[in-house]
């Protein structure tokens, strides 16, 4: 069947390309091994942070942005309420990396912060505790997006403008030749004039095919809900949160809908293959002990575990994101490696990729995603 655009990997970007490109009337295909939204990849665990004063560095600021106003598109679109203001707390020494970072790209692009000492961030909120030497950077107007509602959100728009979804459809091999493209399955064969590649953890495996070897390492992550008190940890009443500590970087959301207190540990994990299973949430001592170990230093109100889940993040050397045409290929688009920072930005690349395909260009600078960074 001939396409004149196919999608490997419908999650969090392939999907919104999926929806740009049906817009734009192209014939789309979007093809995934599983069954999107699932739980063998990066984009369940029902929420995502998103922040705009950002502390991995200023260059993400315009983008995320941008994202934002597309989530409210999406929102409108769809009747669907999948952004929560919660607002999002940055807590960290005053002169660590991210900290500064955060408040340097706040007063760039004229960011609402609140500066805070760690005695007003316990004042304001009494379920947090931290040292002397801390301080918190509280962003109002940031807050959680939630992640397996908007993938469903983009995937209805896109079945709407008339793009197919196969899943469990694994792709097998990869041709490029004279400009067309050939996808083989385990039993068809499909052909396009474009081709994006936005599989997470396959990203690398698929690429390969293409002759394109990028450095991607899947790893195994877990994050887990803790029981909390409603009068303190409440959405209405409590905040998104980023914790950087000596002991590592942490993540967590209030309690949405009474489901508990939910926190992550950002940095650490064991490198896997995506294709093996993934030990479950327990299996290893430091998946409850380093969350415990948190919340008893910072949160010491928090104490009950309730359920704990696993995914994978997609690390490149640096931390940053791949969104970059094929050296070799102007008709293949590439979105990967987004490192366990992505999702809040999966409106705006899913968006990117549409340009990048329609045009070879988006409005937005995306050098710093470059694949030439890797070269040497």
């Amino acid at each position: 069947m001939n396409y004149d655009v196919i999608i490997i990997g419908a999650g969090s970007m392939g999907m919104a390309a999926g929806y740009f490109l049906s817009t734009s009337g192209k014939k789309t295909l979007l093809l995934d091994a599983c069954t999107p939204p699932h739980n063998k990849g990066s984009h369940h665990g029902e929420t995502r942070i998103i922040r705009y004063a950002y502390g991995e560095g200023e260059e993400y600021v315009p983008f995320v942005l941008r994202a934002q106003e597309l989530w409210n598109d999406l929102e409108k679109a769809t009747g669907k309420q999948l952004f929560l203001q919660t607002g999002v707390l940055n807590v960290g020494k005053e002169h660590s990396d991210f900290i500064q970072n955060t408040i340097s790209s706040a007063k760039k692009y004229s960011l609402p912060l609140d500066i805070l000492s760690s005695k007003e961030v316990h004042n304001r909120w009494p379920g947090i505790t931290l040292p002397n030497d801390f301080i918190g950077c509280f962003e109002p107007t940031s807050g959680v997006l939630k992640c397996e509602e908007s993938i469903k959100a983009y995937q209805e728009l896109a079945e709407l403008n008339g793009a197919t979804i196969l899943t469990n459809s694994q792709v097998k091999d990869i041709l490029i030749k004279d400009d067309r493209v050939t996808i083989k399955t385990d039993n068809q064969t499909f052909y396009s004039d474009a081709l994006v590649v936005s599989a997470g953890a396959w990203s690398g495996s698929l690429l390969s095919m293409l002759d394109l070897e990028l450095p991607l390492s899947p790893v195994r992550k877990t994050f887990a809900w803790f029981q909390a008190d409603e009068k303190m940890y409440h959405q209405d009443h409590f905040p998104a949160f980023t914790f950087e500590t000596p002991n590592g970087q942490y993540y967590g959301f209030p309690s949405i809908d009474g489901a508990g207190l939910k926190v992550g540990r950002h940095d650490g994990g064991d490198q896997i293959h995506p294709d093996e299973s993934i030990l479950p949430f327990g299996e290893l001592p430091e998946d409850k002990g380093d969350l415990i170990h948190f919340l008893h230093q910072y949160m010491p109100k928090i104490s009950q575990l309730q359920y704990g889940k696993t995914c994978m993040y997609t690390l490149t050397p640096d931390e940053d994101f791949i969104i970059d045409l094929h050296p070799n290929y102007s008709n293949v688009a590439i979105a990967a490696g987004f490192s366990g920072h992505g999702f809040k930005f999966s409106s705006a690349v899913g968006q990117a990729l549409s340009q990048l395909i329609l045009s070879g260009q988006y409005d937005i600078d995306l050098s710093p995603f470059s694949i030439n960074r890797f070269k040497n």
